[in-house]
């Protein structure tokens, strides 16, 4: 195979393996014995998702945009569940990509096998919220108006049309 059909990765210089047309690596594209690992951007250790409760007033509404009012966060839906999503770099992740405390790595990360990784995904979900304003139109679209008025700005004023 040619140099120009193999991709590195992007985020670590590790390994490279051949990718599909569409220059995406797939799981079945790893060399038989080799970890799936080694040719990851290590994606599980850039992030922590939380579980949340479904807001379903405007107080729990105001608790969740104070979360989306820090960097560095957004908040998911999937599947009806509703997650708090923080960016964060794990402290052991070694410039390679590999834990650097494997041995004694967390339950959570020990539990967590490549069959069931997210390498090959582009996650979408139901609701995906970056911006305190999203949060509270889509809180608005479920409750009505807030008492007391929106927090969003008011839509300006159209400009004129000119004959």
């Amino acid at each position: 195979m040619n140099s120009q059909n193999r991709q590195k990765n992007y985020w670590l210089t590790r390994r490279s393996a051949p990718v599909t047309g569409n220059g995406r690596l797939r799981r079945k594209d790893i060399p038989a014995g080799e970890t799936l690992c080694f040719y990851c951007p290590s994606k599980c250790c850039h992030y922590i998702a939380l579980t949340i409760d479904r807001p379903r007033t405007w107080e729990e509404f105001d608790t969740v945009r104070w979360f989306l009012l820090h960097e560095r966060t957004a908040v998911f839906v999937d599947n009806g569940q509703w997650y708090l999503l923080v960016f964060l770099t794990c402290t052991k992740l070694q410039p390679d990509g590999r834990c650097g405390i494997y041995p004694i790595r967390p339950k959570i990360c020990r539990d967590y096998d490549t069959d069931i990784c997210e390498f090959e995904e582009n996650a979408v979900y139901d609701q995906f919220f970056e911006l305190p304003e999203q949060l509270e139109e889509y809180a608005e679209a479920l409750l009505g108006p807030r008492e007391g008025g929106s927090l969003r700005s008011p839509r300006p004023e159209l400009l004129p049309v000119l004959p």
